[in-house]
């Protein structure tokens, strides 16, 4: 049976609050364990000028352990897998970084899905030249991680944008085996293979034997990259986007549900913990 709307898309102004009908939410659940997907910047932090500036606050950090005390958590992100886990500091959650590339689960199990080593001079080709070609545009920010490059414009002012696309094309003309991929105010140059947030998710469901009937995975995520997830999950688990409507009032979404913003997920999270503590006793 369908968790999700059957339609692909709706517009974020259209899907109920999780956190208002949270009892509407809890009913789709009919039952079954939820197993958690989080993303991290603009899900459980505010989006922030600086990636380094997005630091967990501790009633999010709380909430988030005492659900991972009763249900499956991961948390899944475009970052390093050990930044996200610093970041974070919960030791019993599963941990996807690199967009699912690099996955630790509690106890240490490694569950890595890799990247072949031939990709790594590409990146480091990219990346030198990256750092050339955006070093005189006032606000970009190149950031390397394990298996992809960051660059980031949120402070690029609007007439150095073109110069910064320009860059970007530049370089991945001349590197064939990375792609690129658009979130907000930055886009990540990665290994060009078919690999996304959806089929991490996917992969990391039937990995941690939560594939079946007594699971449902709930993802919450902000960004376009999360939205290949909240497609994934449309005919199978239950999707959140994190979206406020009057900001983003012509967006469209896979997600069955929406929450406004970080404040709103983790009250939201706040509600599951306290549905499913409630189970326990």
């Amino acid at each position: 049976m369908a968790d999700n709307d059957p339609a692909e898309t709706r517009l974020v102004a259209d899907l109920p609050s999780a956190l208002d009908t949270f009892d509407s939410f809890a009913d789709r659940l009919d039952g079954r364990i939820p197993a958690v997907f989080l993303d991290y910047d603009g899900t459980l932090t505010p989006i922030v000028a600086r990636p380094d500036l997005a630091i967990l606050s501790d009633e999010a950090r709380s909430v988030v352990s005492r659900l991972a005390s009763c249900v499956p958590v991961a948390v899944i992100s475009g970052r390093d897998r050990p930044d996200v886990e610093r970041l974070v500091g919960i030791d019993n959650l599963v941990f996807a970084g690199s967009h699912g590339f690099d996955i630790r689960a509690p106890g240490g199990r490694h569950l890595e899905h890799g990247v072949g080593g031939e990709f790594g001079p590409a990146l480091d080709r990219a990346e030198a030249r990256l750092r050339a070609l955006l070093g005189a545009i006032g606000g970009a920010l190149v950031e390397r991680k394990k298996y992809s490059i960051a660059a980031h414009y949120r402070q690029v002012v609007e007439g150095d944008l073109a110069a910064f696309r320009s860059a970007l094309d530049t370089v991945l003309a001349e590197e064939p085996t990375l792609k690129r991929m658009r979130g907000k105010k930055v886009v990540e140059i990665e290994p060009k293979l078919d690999w996304d947030k959806g089929k991490a998710v996917l992969w990391l469901l039937d990995a941690l034997g939560l594939d079946n009937d007594d699971h449902v995975a709930v993802f919450l995520g902000d960004d376009v990259t999360d939205e290949d997830a909240l497609s994934a999950l449309r005919m199978r688990g239950l999707g959140i986007v994190v979206a406020n409507p009057l900001e983003e009032p012509g967006r469209t979404t896979a997600a069955a549900f929406r929450v406004d913003d970080p404040a709103q997920a983790v009250a939201f999270l706040g509600r599951l913990a306290d549905l499913y503590s409630d189970k326990e006793n």
